[in-house]
């Protein structure tokens, strides 16, 4: 299997390729996303990891577009991402995007009022998509409740998650071509 590891700073994914910006990372290819393309021809990955990558990016879309191209037919993307609610999202100076678990449903079928985005192409299939909570909510089930309710994820994203905030997203996606 190979996985591409897309800003893998220091700690980069057993196995992977790792690509960075940052020449003092445990990176493979140096490439800087907000500049160009990745390096890689289509279809070359099985895996594309970007884990607390996505909000520092200058174009969202421009850069969903790119995993895409770059992994496989039913291949999968991960990303991991603070959630919006969290002080974490806001302190980082570098954050460019603060998001929430439905930020992603620009890219599926039918995602956006039934509707497809029309200013993509790229199609992607949500295979999981889990939120932690801060430890007091995850104690008192609230994150049990987010992650295997979908109508509560989505109640608690428009009424609670001030008050019963998020702190990080996991997001799995399959690439649909």
């Amino acid at each position: 299997m190979r996985i591409l590891d897309v800003g893998c700073g220091p700690y980069k994914y057993p196995g992977a390729i790792g690509v960075d910006m940052n020449p003092s990372t445990q990176a493979d290819v140096l490439a800087h996303l907000d500049k160009g393309s990745l390096p890689f021809a289509d279809n070359s990955f099985d895996q594309l990891r970007a884990v607390h990558l996505i909000e520092h990016v200058e174009d969202v879309i421009k850069t969903i577009e790119e995993f895409h191209r770059v992994v496989r037919p039913g291949g999968t993307i991960y990303i991991v991402t603070p959630h919006y609610t969290d002080f974490s999202s806001f302190r980082d100076p570098t954050h460019r995007w603060h998001l929430n678990s439905y930020s992603f449903i620009y890219f599926y079928s039918g995602g956006l009022h039934g509707k497809d985005m029309w200013y993509t192409r790229v199609r992607l299939k949500e295979r999981r998509c889990t939120v932690r909570l801060l430890r007091l909510w995850r104690a008192l089930g609230f994150e049990l409740l987010v992650n295997h309710a979908r109508w509560f994820r989505q109640f608690w994203e428009h009424y609670l998650s001030f008050v019963i905030r998020g702190k990080v997203m996991e997001f799995e996606f399959e690439v649909v071509k």
